[in-house]
């Protein structure tokens, strides 16, 4: 740098620089892409995950039998009719007279079929106070949440000329209609309040209207055209529901995120005193350059979930590659452009008192105020840093420690939703009468000929011994399609809701009963399936993921690190400092949700477990998240670093520096993630105040105390890159000098700035 000038190279400098250059184009470019996306998405219409396609293992061989078949499995529905103070049995006329009321009565709506009696059936509870008329929806299952109405109300007719019995009905189609009602808008109004929040937060960060509409237009718009290409990319791997929502929380809290991380650098950079032009080519270069390597790193993350072999997991995590990415290259691209355009009135619709201009004024040349208290608190943490280290580490620890005795399980239906909902005690007490009777195991057996004597004899043996091995109490019910050579059984798990007891009843008819009956009869299938083999074998699926997923995501995150800061011990570091962050997070959950405490502060109760598929789905989130805060602030004091500033001067000056940044993502990504916790599912409890409190976390004890601390201890062992590593290719040359004149920066593709 003897000739006064350092070249700015790279990727981020040299797209910021022809967008700024090029910005009518620029703009251009990504409205026609956003409008191509999504129409061509329409166009195409989006593919969902099969049943036959979520799971692997038995589960999945049952659902292909049925789909290959062709047969339309309807909505089954219950109607339980119980003695309310046992007074009345099953045999009694007023009890008898109340189920042939029932059964006319929801015959009478045209809306069933197959309605059969408990006295045909024998689908009477052992102490003969509860019996169950059981009958099918007409039409698609799917759709029958739509149809039961009319049934409902004509059983709530029964009940009122029954008062001393209890008649209730439960199902798949109520329980659809049930939840719709109660539940159905819960995803949109989280959907729709994340970005007024997002606003909300960014105006106070930002305090003008414009530069904080920018960052939710970049994010809105990235995921308008990530849900378009969902529905192209979807003919080839399915998508799903679940993975639009989680790409519209990743999209927002991504988008928003890079863009805050944009303009608060070029800001910055010319409250610094550097004409507008000087000032983007520094935020191109420095941020800009920060967020492909945030992106990459977030993409690789996210990449993981394709190595779990689960459908819904799989589409997950190229819903949410794919936003991420369209995010990143927008930020790079068209804000630039955008800020070209707008220069000073970027600043345009400023709030009084929350403008940084006020600030400034109060306090000359003195950094925002939001740096002051980082600034305190890392005066302590490089004064003490052992102990810094010692405090944090220790209380995280402490915090992950619950995490050692999770528990993972698919909740229950009372677990979910608590008692709050009528169905939900109606739930309860079926399960009490008959346990495993609303979610029996289902066998489905495909035959060359159904009807057969060996495979009649067979069923009804497996029947028998289902019962007598102690996995049924029964009543087991054999459906025959005669015309597809396919019988359902259906058979009630001693455990019922108690899912722990269930599955080793289940695995009794996998590995005792099966291998005795249907097993002996050449060429015929029995898969197993049902909610608690889905369960189990999605546990299964999940367990054998965790390995190669966490490997994946730890292993290439690593070798980001390491070839973006060229530190064997900052990529050590990042991984390690990640790592301690998710487990707080496992912690946090298991203490809250699994045990209990303090879960009435955040409006929940503990229900003894975690579910399934959040720890995997949190860490692959987390890990890729949390690389925002920490490639943007390490990349800050490396930067401050190479200009000559010692190792302890570069972290205070990059710590304090991006405080404000920061503080200003975290506070939005937890108040998005938080509205998920109000949702009134258990799951989405869970998952919003995972994320939530991770990412809290991450930017308070983390990035604010850890991170200084550790690499105040290492000193100049943070820049170790061992020669034998010094072949691997170099993606450090995008910084840019910190004292910058007023001149303009050269034009040339490798952009001169000079110094």
């Amino acid at each position: 740098m003897g000739n006064g000038e350092t070249r700015v190279r790279g990727l981020a400098a040299r797209a910021g620089g022809w967008s700024a250059r090029h910005r009518w184009a620029a703009v251009g470019i990504w409205v026609l892409f956003v409008v191509l996306a999504m129409g061509l998405g329409s166009a195409a219409g989006r593919v969902d995950v099969k049943d036959s396609d979520q799971l692997k293992g038995e589960t999945h061989t049952a659902a292909k039998i049925i789909e290959d078949a062709g047969i339309e499995e309807p909505a089954s529905e219950t109607v339980l009719i119980q003695s309310k103070d046992g007074s009345l049995k099953a045999t009694d006329a007023e009890f008898r007279s109340a189920v042939t009321a029932v059964v006319e009565a929801v015959e009478g709506t045209g809306k069933v079929t197959d309605v059969t009696s408990p006295y045909d059936t024998r689908t009477i509870s052992k102490d003969g106070r509860s019996a169950l008329v059981q009958f099918d929806m007409r039409g698609e299952s799917d759709t029958a949440g739509e149809r039961v109405e009319p049934v409902l109300n004509a059983v709530e007719d029964v009940q009122k000329d029954h008062g001393s019995l209890r008649i209730e009905e439960i199902g798949g189609a109520s329980m659809m209609k049930t939840f719709d009602d109660a539940f159905g808008d819960d995803f949109q109004k989280a959907e729709y309040s994340a970005v007024p929040v997002a606003l909300g937060i960014l105006l106070i960060a930002f305090g003008a209207l414009v530069a904080a509409l920018l960052p939710v237009l970049l994010a809105v718009t990235a995921i308008m055209a990530t849900m378009g290409l969902m529905g192209i990319v979807s003919h080839v791997m399915p998508m799903s529901d679940t993975a639009n929502s989680v790409m519209l929380l990743v999209g927002l809290a991504v988008g928003v995120d890079y863009c805050l991380f944009y303009l608060r650098r070029e800001r910055e950079e010319r409250q610094a005193g550097r004409d507008a032009q000087t000032a983007l080519r520094v935020a191109a270069a420095t941020s800009g350059r920060a967020i492909i390597v945030s992106g990459v790193t977030v993409c690789v993350a996210m990449a993981g979930m394709l190595f779990t072999g689960l459908a819904e997991f799989e589409a997950m995590g190229l819903a949410s590659l794919m936003v991420v990415a369209v995010a990143m290259v927008g930020s790079v691209t068209v804000l630039p452009a955008l800020l070209s355009l707008l220069g000073e009135r970027v600043e345009k619709g400023k709030i009084p008192f929350l403008h940084p201009e006020s600030r400034l004024r109060r306090n000359k040349g003195a950094a925002n105020r939001e740096s002051r208290f980082w600034t305190a608190v890392l005066k302590g943490v490089l004064a003490r840093p052992v102990i810094s280290v010692a405090v944090a580490a220790g209380a995280l620890l402490a915090i992950a420690a619950p995490a050692l005795g999770m528990k993972t399980q698919n909740l229950t239906l009372d677990q979910e939703f608590g008692d709050s909902l009528p169905i939900v005690q109606t739930y309860n007490r079926l399960n009490e009468a008959f346990p495993g009777g609303s979610d029996p195991a289902e066998v489905v057996v495909k035959a060359d000929d159904i009807n057969a004597p060996e495979v009649k004899s067979a069923l009804a043996d497996f029947r028998d011994r289902a019962v007598s091995s102690g996995a049924s109490r029964g009543p087991v019910e054999i459906k025959l399609h005669d015309e597809q050579n396919i019988a359902f059984v259906y058979v009630p798990l001693v455990g019922g809701s108690d899912l722990d007891k269930a599955g080793a009843s289940l695995d009794k008819l996998r590995d005792d009963v099966r291998p005795a009956t249907l097993g002996k009869v050449d060429g015929l299938e029995a898969p197993i399936t049902g909610q608690v083999a889905g369960s189990k074998d999605f546990n299964d699926q999940l367990a054998g993921a965790v390995v190669p997923v966490f490997a994946f995501v730890v292993v290439f995150a690593f070798g980001l690190m390491l070839l973006s800061f060229r530190s064997l011990t900052i990529a050590i570091t990042s991984i390690v400092l990640n790592l301690l962050s998710v487990g707080a997070a496992y912690g946090i959950l298991v203490a809250v949700f699994q045990h209990g405490w303090g879960a009435s502060l955040v409006g929940a109760e503990g229900v003894g477990a975690i579910i399934t598929w959040l720890p995997l789905f949190l860490f692959v989130i987390l890990f890729g998240l949390s690389m925002d805060y920490h490639v943007f602030v390490v990349s800050r004091i490396r930067e401050a670093r190479l200009r000559g500033r010692t190792t302890k001067d570069a972290i205070q000056h990059g710590v304090v520096t991006t405080a404000g940044v920061v503080t200003s993502a975290a506070v939005i990504m937890v108040a998005v993630f938080a509205i998920f916790g109000t949702l009134s599912m258990q799951s989405m409890k869970q998952m919003g105040v995972g994320l939530a409190a991770a990412v809290l976390i991450d930017a308070t004890i983390i990035r604010g105390v850890l991170l200084p601390a550790v690499m105040a201890l290492l000193g100049e062992r943070n820049w170790y890159f061992p020669k034998w590593l010094h072949r691997l290719p170099d993606m450090t040359h995008d910084e840019a000098p910190e004292a910058v004149t007023h001149g303009p920066a050269h034009d040339d593709k490798g952009e001169r700035v000079p110094v």
